[in-house]
């Protein structure tokens, strides 16, 4: 099937899915009857009941798995929180303008439609001009704001509405700005990411824990990213989920005491040497992706592992599913290693969890602006000699020579690295002078060897102080339901095959109904035998939905199998009644007082739909 054909194809699919999920009220946009906000939506009865059942999950497998701590923040974020995480000056997204109507768009997005249209539907595309557009796919994240607008040029593109001419690329700040108070002197923001709660409060969560590591903790929470131009539905909106967590670790130590659980799990991935390589994603074993130094450590291999189990039980299909390392110019300088958890769908593939290895970049950045150190503790059986780097500041002299700047001079010459410091004596000895770059002045000033004394001195030590590592997989809780329902939707003729009808084949885990109640026909006996099995799946905590209607039972089971109920109960005696599982249509028989203890066995995962199947009659409708 050639290119042009596949879009087209993948087009249908997507327009089928989201027109059924906005029929169904799974979603919708919000303020929909003034004409709505693009990247803005609302979750309907179903849709609330599979983000609740997800997150439901989510809290099983890592919260209470891992003995992790949950703490719950406020949106609301002073502006020195983010001054310090590096959100205020670096979290930016390049944009145009259409010159004549002053509609924005993202810069990169433009491109990247660009070079994928021509590959997708121009037969006539030479093979030099296809390398180069995959070339410029491939270098997307690495291009500067000059490079974008350069080929921006090159391509001719223009307004996608209007054809009108763009501006150059300039960087815009994702995050919404607001004050905090009614006088406007204190500035904050709609947190961009939860995390930054977590790290602020580590050093009250490290007491918390008996002052010892490793130990994680995790936050749900809404976020907020003012995004360009929001598309894609669900994948790209300005207020969503994140699921988050981050496990703090010794950095000289990052092995995981359970990476055994998930040492034998093999699944996709994609290293960074395969895709620089233009080779595709390989099914590799964790264990040995870990032994290899393909991934950093074994706490890193461990959520990747928890991450594929975690998503493959809700649905996700393990074939669509792929673990990308970030490339180096994706990288931020600090991290040790980074993977995304990408799901693909019809928009193609999506990042939908992060798990990085941060280091120890935030509780450092937090400590220097806040002056409160947020570190952990290690106390040696025995005390030991360590040789100590010693570097003692001139006050004095430093304040006759930088007056005002005085301060951030001093705290840089005392944040030097034992390479540096070293160098810096041997200059200073040689030179009696030696340049010194102090980045929160963004200069290079000159030190003079009156102005900081650089020894090494033999010490006693009863404890090393240090700055932990942090682990954090990071979880876009939408854009995984968008995976999730185009995952399990699907298309099968109806009885009579004069139509096709539509059903989302989702696991019991994540249905936003795990079952219905028919009276097969309209009849007060089997009517209170519906009650009656109501009442007792109320009581074992099984969401249903009971229909009384004259309707056919046909159209009451397309209308369920639409929402993706997996059993439906059929009352058609007094004392027994029919279980219909939904994506194989079979029947079992059941009396009525064991029912609700049927579903809850398959419900909960206690049984499969095969172990019921064998022990209980079948039933042909």
């Amino acid at each position: 099937m050639d290119p042009a054909q596949q879009a087209q194809n993948r087009e249908t699919f997507r327009q089928a899915v989201t027109n059924t999920l906005e029929r169904r009220l799974f979603y919708i946009p919000s303020f929909k009857i003034y004409r709505g906000v693009a990247g803005l939506y609302d979750y309907g009865p179903p849709g609330c009941a599979v983000k609740s059942n997800v997150l439901a999950f989510w809290r099983q497998h890592f919260v209470l798995e891992e003995n992790m701590l949950e703490v719950d923040c406020p949106c609301v974020t002073p502006e020195v929180v983010l001054k310090a995480s590096g959100h205020v000056d670096k979290f930016t997204d390049l944009m145009v303008k259409d010159e004549k109507t002053g509609t924005c768009y993202r810069a990169d997005h433009l491109l990247k439609d660009f070079c994928k249209d021509k590959l997708e539907r121009d037969p006539n595309l030479p093979a030099e001009k296809a390398a180069e557009f995959r070339h410029v796919l491939a270098v997307l994240d690495d291009l500067s704001s000059e490079e974008l607008g350069a080929k921006i040029k090159e391509y001719g593109i223009t307004a996608p509405d209007t054809k009108n001419p763009l501006s150059a690329p300039y960087p815009f700040n994702l995050m919404f700005q607001t004050s905090i108070g009614p006088s406007g002197v204190s500035p904050g923001y709609m947190r961009p990411e939860t995390a930054q709660g977590i790290f602020v409060n580590f050093k009250d969560l490290y007491y918390y824990n008996g002052n010892k590591l490793p130990f994680a903790a995790a936050q749900i929470g809404q976020a907020f990213r003012n995004e360009i131009s929001p598309r894609q539905g669900l994948l790209r909106v300005r207020e969503f989920t994140l699921a988050e967590i981050e496990h703090f670790v010794d950095p000289e130590d990052k092995s995981h005491p359970k990476f055994s659980d998930v040492a034998n799990l093999e699944f996709l991935m994609f290293p960074r040497e395969d895709q620089v390589a233009g080779r595709s994603a390989r099914r590799i074993n964790i264990s040995e992706a870990v032994a290899q130094g393909v991934v950093n450590n074994e706490t890193l291999g461990y959520f990747i592992g928890r991450v594929y189990l975690f998503l493959t039980h809700l649905g996700i299909d393990k074939d669509r599913l792929r673990f990308r390392q970030h490339l180096a110019n994706e990288m931020a300088h600090y991290a040790a290693d980074c993977w995304d958890a990408e799901i693909e769908c019809s928009y193609g593939w999506i990042e939908c969890v992060g798990i990085a290895d941060r280091s120890a970049y935030d509780l450092r950045a937090h400590t220097d602006k806040s002056g409160v150190p947020l570190v952990a503790h290690e106390k040696f059986p025995e005390p030991r000699e360590v040789e100590k780097l010693i570097i003692v500041p001139a006050k004095k002299e430093l304040g006759l020579a930088f007056k005002g700047n005085q301060k951030m001079v001093v705290e840089a010459l005392e944040a030097m690295g034992e390479k540096e410091a070293m160098e810096m004596k041997e200059t200073l000895k040689s030179k009696g002078e030696a340049a010194f770059n102090v980045c929160t002045l963004d200069k290079v000033v000159t030190i003079n060897k009156n102005m900081v004394s650089i020894s090494k001195e033999i010490k006693k030590e009863h404890q090393r102080v240090f700055t932990p590592s942090v682990i954090e997989p990071s979880f876009g809780i939408g854009r995984i339901i968008y995976c999730l329902y185009e995952h399990s939707f699907n298309i099968r003729p109806s009885r009579d095959g004069d139509e096709q009808m539509n059903f989302f084949s989702f696991p019991p885990l994540v249905a936003p109904i795990k079952c219905t109640v028919f009276p097969l026909v309209q009849n007060q006996q089997y009517e209170e035998v519906a009650r009656q099995i109501a009442r007792s799946l109320t009581v074992y905590g099984i969401s249903y939905k009971i229909d009384i209607t004259g309707t056919s039972i046909g159209k009451r089971y397309a209308r369920t199998d639409e929402l993706g109920v997996p059993f439906a109960i059929t009352v058609d005696s007094a004392s027994s009644v029919t279980i219909r599982e939904r994506d194989s249509k079979q029947q079992i028989r059941v009396n009525v007082d064991e029912v609700a203890s049927v579903i809850k066995e398959v419900t909960d995962g206690q049984s499969t739909w095969g172990d019921v199947l064998w022990k209980y009659p079948t039933h042909s409708s």
